[in-house]
């Protein structure tokens, strides 16, 4: 099989679908308010949410990560046997080893992959879904089962305002692999690394706190360039995005990069507003939910950008997704109808 996979040249890869997870319980800014000194109105005009999803006790990354991925299988067509490469994007893994990837793996019965995770924090997904691009094109694998999923409200005290009106759970997911030209635009990543302590998850217990203004700055100052490279690398204008998908962290971020980014004609997604900060899911939560709304059609272009924890960014311009039904047995795929072409 490894030979296989390596005798067909592979021009490029590409996003085959979406799927994600979220849990039951929902937690509205009026139940916090019931136990914080806070208020509908003040967290709304703070950072835009209005209601986040919370895991239950037992719910465990990995399972929240293989709910959304076999959702994203299921949307493939693909069969299990064709996936080679798990890479699940996270910071809330409490147990080591085996590591999240592996319990996917094991959860979703798949046979003979590579299983990695990934820690980037919020960034995490846009460094993951680089990693299987490269993978693929380089021959080491075939179809990659990329996830980003987080369990925030394990790690955060309830009691502090600060950061518990802004965190939520859950899981998106993504299938890619092999394409005739490229529909994965070159990776933009880095980091600020002297300002890496300015978003912490530590301790015994372990517990999530920041540095709010800092990291504010940092995003609202910086992100909108290396977006925009992003943008140039894939050969992309801004103005031509379909949609836009910032990591959800906080609304006003969200609303001041769209516009220094200038999208005029894109989707923005904002889907903080009902799910909260999830973190490494929130990039591919927010992405399959406009996908299975049919927002954004197949082959468009979609800018994916992830920052936070590390201080990290990441992010690459997209071509969106076409319906696959049962076509997949491991074929090289062609890019669905489109004007738009990736360098």
């Amino acid at each position: 099989m490894a030979n296989q996979k390596r005798d067909l040249a592979v021009n490029g890869s590409r996003v085959l679908s979406l799927g994600h997870y979220q849990p039951d319980q929902v937690l509205t800014n009026g139940d916090l308010a019931a136990r914080l000194d806070t208020s509908d109105e003040w967290i709304t005009r703070r950072v835009g949410i209005r209601q986040r999803r919370i895991a239950a006790t037992g719910e465990t990354v990995d399972q929240m990560a293989a709910r959304a991925g076999a959702d994203a299988l299921d949307r493939s067509g693909l069969p299990l046997d064709s996936i080679d490469l798990v890479v699940v994007a996270t910071c809330t893994a409490i147990d080591s080893t085996p590591n999240m990837a592996a319990r996917v793996a094991a959860d979703l019965h798949l046979r003979n992959c590579a299983v990695i995770d990934v820690n980037t924090a919020c960034s995490g997904f846009a460094h993951a879904l680089a990693i299987a691009d490269h993978s693929i094109r380089a021959g080491a694998a075939r179809h990659a089962l990329v996830i980003g999923a987080d369990k925030l409200s394990d790690v955060v005290d309830w009691d502090d305002r600060s950061v518990s009106v802004l965190v939520g759970d859950g899981a998106g997911a993504a299938v890619v692999g092999p394409a005739a030209s490229q529909g994965i635009g070159p990776v933009v990543w880095g980091s600020a690394p002297e300002k890496a302590r300015a978003i912490l998850i530590e301790g015994n217990p372990l517990r999530f706190t920041q540095d709010g203004t800092t990291v504010f700055r940092w995003a609202v100052t910086e992100m909108a360039r290396h977006a925009r490279a992003a943008c140039d690398l894939a050969g992309i204008p801004p103005a031509d995005l379909a949609a836009v998908v910032f990591h959800q962290a906080n609304l006003r971020i969200i609303e001041k990069l769209a516009a220094q980014l200038g999208a005029i004609n894109a989707i923005v997604a904002t889907d903080v507003e009902e799910s909260g900060n999830t973190s490494a899911a929130s990039i591919p939560l927010a992405l399959s939910k406009l996908l299975e709304q049919q927002r954004i059609p197949p082959g468009a272009p979609v800018l994916l950008f992830g920052f936070g924890g590390g201080l990290a960014y990441a992010g690459q311009v997209i071509l969106s997704p076409a319906r696959l039904g049962a076509a997949g047995k491991g074929e090289v795929f062609d890019d669905s109808p489109s004007d738009f072409r990736l360098v």
